[in-house]
């Protein structure tokens, strides 16, 4: 991923108001993230647990939701599985995202949602630059570029259907 700066990262947004992308908290050291090890950028709000934040490359552009995390505590005896890197967590490891649409379909209340790393970190995941605190990721046949690719087209899937509100859930 191309390294983003502040105005960029907030102007990004597709799915709220230009004040609340305004009044966001970004994630700290901007300029110090990996950028070369990242296929999006994911961020948990220090400030407010229930919201996460996702901005991806699409067609040469930023494109950012935000995201809602719902409070449930799960089981560390049960092992989950992220939508997008397909990688395995115990516990709360795997979160349920949603997102609401864009547009339109959003401001009715319409949403989607997704399993995944509840830290947001697939590529690091994927890289083995960051590892599951219980749980150890299976071997794959696919090689680690295949498996990039497979991770940033479930991303690009469910950003489809943040941005087309006519895509069926």
């Amino acid at each position: 991923m191309n390294p983003l700066d502040e105005t960029e990262i907030r102007t990004s947004f597709v799915n709220c108001s230009k004040g609340e992308a305004r009044r966001l908290n970004l994630p700290k050291g901007l300029a110090e993230l990996p950028w070369d090890a990242l296929d999006f950028l994911g961020w948990r709000d220090p400030g407010a647990p229930d919201r996460s934040y996702l901005v991806a490359e699409r067609d040469g552009r930023p494109v950012g939701v935000t995201l809602r995390v719902p409070n449930v505590r799960r089981s560390l005896t049960r092992t989950n599985v992220c939508s997008f890197c397909i990688s395995t967590h115990a516990g709360s490891g795997v979160s349920l995202l949603t997102a609401r649409r864009a547009g339109a379909a959003g401001r009715q209340g319409n949403s989607v949602g997704t399993y995944m790393c509840a830290d947001l970190a697939c590529s690091l995941y994927l890289r083995g630059l960051k590892r599951s605190a219980l749980v150890s990721r299976p071997e794959e046949s696919l090689t680690l570029e295949e498996q990039i690719a497979r991770t940033v087209t479930n991303v690009d899937r469910f950003l489809d259907q943040v941005l087309d509100a006519g895509v069926p859930v």
